[in-house]
């Protein structure tokens, strides 16, 4: 399997939880990286669910500040990562991996 880093989701979570990321079909990806930044000056949560399950709950991320999550979480094709932040506008998200076929 040739793996192509990948950028998978980037942008600002909303209050409902929104799909950011769906793995192709006879693709299988590994989540590497997890950027939360939050741009508020209030602390702000955050929850991103990777293949069903809640790997990050209801994070609070201190106001301006930023967290780095370094993991290797292997998805399967057509599971999804989801994103939710508690407060409108406030969270930043970026979410990097691999992608091979």
């Amino acid at each position: 399997m040739a793996a192509t880093p990948k950028r998978l989701y980037k942008g600002t979570a909303g209050t409902t939880s929104s799909t950011a990321y769906t793995v192709p079909a006879n693709t299988t990806t590994i989540v590497k990286n997890i950027v939360l930044t939050n741009k508020t000056g209030s602390a702000a949560t955050a929850t991103i669910t990777i293949a069903g399950i809640e790997i990050v709950n209801n994070y609070s991320v201190n106001a301006n500040d930023t967290v780095v999550i370094d993991l290797s979480l292997v998805m399967q094709a057509a599971e999804t990562i989801t994103v939710l932040s508690g407060t409108a506008s406030a969270i930043n998200i970026y979410i990097s991996g691999l992608e091979g076929a």
